[in-house]
């Protein structure tokens, strides 16, 4: 077997994290020469999921890391009156990023087309809640279901029988929105806050607004009206694709990280040579006529040198746009209430979304919330902890204030969940993702994907990219192969089990 060095690759993709993975796994029937390389010890990059031991190590590696990657202020917790309630480390598994899917996302199409969703479990999200603060000191806050489907919003009683009618008026509005006459209804709103439309089309109060706006899980609460559309046509149509009651599954085991491994899985059996713990040191094209031009000298930190006709990377320079903040938190209570199944035939859901609207939570010195807060809570049933335990995940656009306002509404949640004591808060985990490029872009040989989207639901857009950098490696050969479709191959599940 040739040596990294002796070997021209077809391309160095650097990095382990969703895109990239997925990129290994449309490239791994192609016959290329990969090598795959991560400077990190552990699958998924920026997607990754850790136990406690590891994710005390990641914090320790973000604070002391000078590189200008993507995360920041990382810090994490144990109460000490909690902490024999913590079980061991590898019994938890806490998602960097906790994205759901919806049912009409692409990217299941493409794990479908390319066999590879054989290899994850997903589950059922549940319903979408409001947080309501409390009105008096005598009071608990409160979370209110938003009803999002018929049978809901008919059954519901959180909403006036005026509501209603404007709820599902807009609801056969936005399935049908891009056709007329809906069409003209909406299109002198189309780049104006979502809010104008619901206001002025549908006479929606402030209240019944903020439900549809959640829909939308915007970070800043401004989405504009065309956008907020198309995501709330996406949810509506989700629902009941895979079952009764859930318009979007959670990969059990971590979220996205549970695809970024089973796609560099696809990759090894494939032929793809993978290097954990490896980054580059220095990247060099190489110039002039003759053999060689246009190839790419690689020095990579195991003191390699080796040569590529493609190098894919992620460009994780900061952009100046706003990044997100994030509290993980460990919770000692099951939150059953959170996980019921919505009617009759629906699967018990494993994830639940709460949204707290921006103003409903302040920090100690009476400053409002900007911006909502989105809190995921996750049950045990998503393998990301022991059973009796839940995991949190709030996240908020940063600002001065942000890890403030996520930690008040956590102990919002926690009062508005617990029937008589608090549950418990066993591990705290809290970061902030810094927002990169949101394009990809071509220097050359060299592929830069955007940043990692810091969306709550997967966003589609991250496949485009994907896509683009796969016919670039393939160069001609793209044409005549079709792009994350491929036939069962026989003793793949022997292949894969033995796959470390």
């Amino acid at each position: 077997m040739e040596s990294l060095s002796d070997t021209l690759w077809d391309v160095v993709i650097s990095g382990t994290g969703l895109q990239q993975s997925l990129l290994a796994l449309a490239l791994s029937r192609s016959g290329k020469k990969i090598l795959h390389i991560d400077p990190n010890e552990f699958y998924g990059g920026p997607e990754a999921a850790f136990s406690i031991q590891e994710a005390d190590a990641w914090v320790a590696r973000v604070s002391a890391s000078s590189d200008g990657g993507i995360f920041k202020s990382a810090s994490f917790a144990r109460p000490e009156e909690a902490i024999t309630g913590l079980s061991a480390s590898r019994g938890y598994s806490l998602a960097l990023a906790p994205q759901f899917i919806h049912a009409r996302s692409a990217l299941l199409s493409q794990l479908v087309s390319s066999r590879a969703y054989r290899q994850v479990e997903f589950l059922a999200v549940g319903s979408f809640y409001i947080f309501k603060p409390s009105q008096d000191a005598g009071q608990k806050p409160s979370l209110t279901r938003i009803p999002s489907t018929r049978e809901e919003v008919f059954s519901t009683t959180a909403v006036s029988a005026k509501a209603k009618r404007s709820l599902m008026k807009f609801l056969k509005f936005v399935l049908d929105y891009e056709n007329s006459p809906h069409l003209e209804t909406w299109q002198p709103f189309a780049e104006a806050p979502l809010v104008d439309l619901l206001q002025s089309s549908f006479k929606m109060d402030t209240e019944l607004q903020t439900y549809i706006v959640t829909l939308t899980l915007s970070l800043d609460g401004k989405i504009r009206t065309k956008d907020g559309l198309a995501v709330i046509r996406r949810h509506l149509s989700s629902m009941g694709v895979y079952g009764p009651g859930f318009a979007a599954i959670y990969p059990k085991w971590g979220g996205l990280s549970e695809i970024a491994q089973v796609s560099c899985r696809a990759g090894a059996v494939g032929g793809a040579v993978y290097m954990l713990g490896t980054g580059i040191e220095e990247t060099e094209i190489v110039t002039g006529e003759g053999e060689g031009e246009g190839e790419i000298k690689l020095r990579l930190t195991s003191g390699d040198t080796v040569k590529t006709r493609k190098l894919v990377r992620v460009d994780e320079r900061p952009s100046g746009r706003v990044g997100i903040s994030r509290v993980t938190a460990v919770i000692g209570s099951p939150l059953k209430s959170l996980f019921e199944a919505t009617m009759e035939g629906a699967p018990r859901p494993a994830v639940s979304v709460i949204a707290f609207p921006a103003g409903s939570i302040s920090t100690v010195a009476g400053k409002a919330s900007e911006y909502p807060v989105y809190l995921s809570a996750h049950s045990s049933e998503t393998g990301e902890c022991p059973v009796g335990q839940s995991v949190v995940y709030l996240t908020t656009l940063t600002n001065p204030n942000a890890q403030e306002i996520l930690n008040n509404a956590l102990v919002g949640f926690i009062s508005a969940t617990s029937d008589a004591e608090p549950s418990p808060v066993l591990y705290r985990l809290q970061y902030e993702q810094l927002a990169g490029s949101d394009k990809s872009h071509i220097e050359g040989s060299v592929f830069n994907l955007p940043a990692p989207s810091a969306s709550l639901s997967f966003d589609d857009t991250t496949l485009e990219s994907v896509r683009e950098a796969w016919a670039m490696v393939m160069g001609d050969d793209a044409g005549g192969a079709e792009y994350m479709v491929f036939e069962d191959r026989e003793g793949a599940a022997e292949e894969d089990d033995g796959y470390e």
